[in-house]
C-alpha cells in the first residue's frame, strides 16, 4: 500500500469512529432507563383505590387544600371519601364499572404495550440494555407505579403523620388487603437506578402523547426522586422526557409567586417562552395519526357513504390556568389537523367540513347570584378548558373549538347520516370511552340511533349489550323537596317535570350532585327536540331529531403500530437525537 493509500485509509478509519463513536464508546453495553408514562386508573372500583387516587392527585399541589390540610393529618384521613368529587366519581363508577363487566381493562392492555416495547428495545442493533417501567399520574390500585411513593407516605416537611391509612374511619373500613405501609415502596425511577441505569427517557400517552400537566407533574416528581438519588450516591444521571425534550413546560413555568400552582389563579409573573422551536416530537409524529385515522375509519358505517359521514374529534380539555405553562391544546391541533389531512387524502368524498373538533363544558356566571357554577347549558361538565398556550383564556379558532353539544347539532344540521366521535387523546380502552362518551352523545342525539343498537356489543357490555344508563348524571342526589326527582325528558305527569328543578341554595354554586344538571338518555336524545311542541317518541324521531346513526371509535388497542412509534423515539432518544 503506498503513502497515499495509507494516508486515506487513516483518514477513512478517524472519521468512521466519529460516525460510530456513540455506539462504539457510549453505548454498547449501555444501560438505559425508560419509564412509560400513562394516564393510570383503576382496574376495579373500591373505596380504597378511589382513597389513593384522591391523595396522589392532590399530592403534586402544595397550594391545595387536600395537600396542606388533609394529606399528613391522620385526623382528616376520613374526609377524603366525603368530599362531593369523591362521591361523585364512586357513584359514577358503580354504573360504568358494571356495565362492562366490573374490570376496567386499561391498565391489563397498557401493561402488555409495555411489555412489548421491551421486547422490542431488547433486539436493538446498538448493543444497549433497556430497563423499562411505567409510572401512572394516577392509578389507585398500583401505589408501587406512582412516580414516587414515599414522597406521599413522609411528610415533606417532617412534621405530619406517615400516610398509612386503610379506612379505619369508613363505613366499610378498615379496607380487606390494606397494605398500611403500601407508599414506602420504591417507585419506577428507585428501581430502575438500583439496576444501575446511566440515563433515564421518559416518554409519555397519558393523554395521547400531546404535552400536559399531568405528565409534566409525574415528570417533576420523577425528578424529585432523581435529585435525592444523584445527591446521596454523588451522582448526575440525566433525564430526558421526549414529549417535551426542550423541556418548554419548565423555562415557561410562571415564577412568582414562588411556589405557583393552578390553584393560586393567574400567575403575577410568566416566562413567556415562544412555542416555536420546542416542538414535541410525539404529537408531530404522522405516523401517530395513522393510527388514530385507522380507528376512525373503523367506525365509519358500510351503509353510509363518505359524502354522508360527519367526524367529530373529541378531545380532553386543559386545567384552567395552566396554559401560561401547558402547550396542551396546540399539541392537540397538530394531531387534530394531521388526522383531518389523512381522513381527506383516504377519503376524498367527505366534506372537509364535517370533520371538526370539540371539547366539553366550561363553569358558567349565574347571573341570578354572580356566581360561577356548574349550569345545565353547559351539560353539567367542566371540562372544556382548551386554552391555547400563553393565551388571554382562547378557545381554538376555526373549526376545532366546538362544545360536543354544539358540534353534534352543527353536523344534524348539515344533514349528515352517520357520525364518528374519536377521541385521539387515549390509546387504550376505558370506562371513559366505553361508557362516559357514549351516554354523552347519547343523550344529545340518542340511544336508538347508536350504530349496535339491535345488534349489541355482549363483548364490551356483557350483560346488557350496550353502554346506556336511564340518564346520565346518574351520580346526582335524586330527592327533589320531599318527593323523587324527574329524570325522564318528557315528563313525569303528576310526580314532576324534567328537567329537575335546582336543590343547591342559590347563594352557594352548584355542584357536581345537583339533580339538575343530570339529562335523560332518551331514544332519539335532546337536540331537536322541544318540549313545548309535543311529546318525544320512543319508535322515532320527531321535530328535528337526529335520523341517522353514531358509533365512538376503538382506539387503537394492542395495535403494534403504538408500539413502533414508542419504540422508535426511544431509540432515537437514547441516540441523542434529543438532546439539549
Amino acid at each position: 500500500m503506498n503513502w497515499k493509500r495509507k494516508v486515506g485509509y487513516f483518514v477513512f478509519l478517524i472519521a468512521m469512529t466519529f460516525v460510530f463513536w456513540p455506539i462504539s464508546c457510549g453505548m454498547v453495553g449501555e444501560k438505559i432507563g425508560v419509564i412509560f408514562v400513562i394516564h393510570g386508573g383503576q382496574d376495579t372500583n373500591q373505596p380504597e383505590y378511589m382513597w389513593n387516587a384522591a391523595v396522589q392527585m392532590q399530592s403534586y399541589d402544595p397550594n391545595h387544600p387536600v395537600y396542606k390540610i388533609v394529606l399528613w393529618n391522620a385526623e382528616n384521613w376520613g374526609m377524603v371519601l366525603d368530599s362531593e368529587f369523591a362521591l361523585k366519581f364512586l357513584r359514577k363508577y358503580d354504573f360504568e364499572y358494571e356495565r362492562i363487566g366490573g374490570t376496567d381493562p386499561y391498565t391489563s392492555i397498557e401493561e402488555q404495550l409495555l411489555t412489548d416495547m421491551k421486547t422490542e428495545l431488547d433486539t436493538n442493533s446498538y448493543g444497549i440494555t433497556f430497563e423499562v417501567d411505567w409510572a401512572g399520574w394516577m392509578c389507585g390500585d398500583r401505589v408501587k407505579h406512582y412516580p414516587y411513593p414515599r414522597y406521599i407516605y413522609h411528610d415533606p416537611s417532617g412534621e405530619g403523620d406517615d400516610v398509612t391509612y386503610c379506612g379505619e374511619d369508613e363505613d366499610d373500613g378498615p379496607w380487606s388487603g390494606c397494605d398500611p405501609n403500601r407508599y414506602d415502596v420504591d417507585g419506577p425511577v428507585e428501581r430502575l437506578l438500583k439496576k444501575g441505569v446511566s440515563q433515564i427517557i421518559m416518554i409519555d400517552t397519558t393523554v395521547g402523547g400531546v404535552r400536559f400537566s399531568k405528565t409534566y407533574e409525574v415528570v417533576q416528581m420523577t425528578k424529585r426522586a432523581l435529585e435525592k438519588w444523584n445527591e446521596e450516591n454523588g451522582r448526575s444521571i440525566p433525564l430526558t422526557w421526549i414529549n417535551d425534550y426542550t423541556n418548554l413546560m419548565e423555562r415557561s413555568y410562571p415564577t412568582e409567586p414562588k411556589g405557583w400552582t393552578r390553584s393560586l389563579g393567574l400567575p403575577e409573573i410568566d416566562q413567556e417562552v415562544p412555542l416555536d422551536g420546542s416542538p414535541n416530537p410525539i404529537a408531530e409524529d404522522s405516523d401517530l395519526a395513522t393510527l388514530q385515522v385507522e380507528a376512525i375509519e373503523s367506525a365509519m358505517s358500510d351503509t353510509v357513504p363518505d359524502v354522508d359521514t360527519g367526524v367529530i374529534i373529541l378531545n380532553h380539555a386543559l386545567h384552567n390556568n395552566n396554559e401560561v405553562f401547558d402547550p396542551k391544546i396546540d399539541d392537540t391541533l397538530i394531531i387534530n389537523k394531521n388526522i383531518k389531512s389523512q381522513l381527506m387524502t383516504n377519503h376524498p368524498d367527505m366534506d372537509p367540513d364535517n370533520i371538526i373538533g370539540a371539547y366539553m363544558g366550561i363553569k358558567e356566571e349565574n347571573p341570578e347570584n354572580g356566581l360561577v357554577e356548574r349550569t345545565r347549558k353547559m351539560r353539567g361538565e367542566d371540562l372544556g378548558h382548551a386554552w391555547l398556550y400563553e393565551s388571554d383564556k382562547e378557545l381554538p379558532g376555526d373549526e376545532w373549538g366546538y362544545l360536543y353539544w354544539d358540534a353534534l347539532e352543527y353536523l344534524k344540521d348539515r344533514g349528515v347520516k352517520h357520525i364518528v366521535i374519536g377521541f385521539p387523546q387515549i390509546v387504550t380502552d376505558s370506562v371513559l370511552n366505553l361508557v362516559e362518551f357514549p351516554n354523552q352523545i347519547a343523550k344529545e342525539i340518542g340511544f336508538k340511533t347508536w350504530a349496535k343498537w339491535g345488534t349489541w356489543d355482549y363483548d364490551n357490555y356483557p350483560e346488557a349489550g350496550h353502554p346506556f344508563t336511564d340518564y346520565w348524571g346518574n351520580w346526582v342526589d335524586t330527592a327533589c323537596g320531599d318527593e323523587p326527582c324527574c329524570f325522564t325528558m318528557g315528563g313525569c305527569g303528576s310526580e314532576g317535570d324534567y328537567p329537575p328543578s335546582r336543590q343547591t341554595d342559590m347563594t352557594k354554586a352548584r355542584g357536581d350532585m345537583d339533580p339538575s344538571l343530570a339529562y335523560d338518555v332518551s331514544e332519539y336524545g335532546h337536540l331537536g327536540y322541544d318540549p313545548a311542541l309535543g311529546t318525544p317518541n320512543p319508535n322515532g324521531p320527531v321535530q328535528d331529531q337526529y335520523k341517522g346513526t353514531w358509533a365512538i371509535y376503538c382506539p387503537p388497542n394492542g395495535n403494534s403500530g403504538i408500539c413502533q412509534l414508542l419504540v422508535k423515539h426511544v431509540l432515537n432518544a437514547a441516540l441523542g437525537e434529543y438532546n439539549n
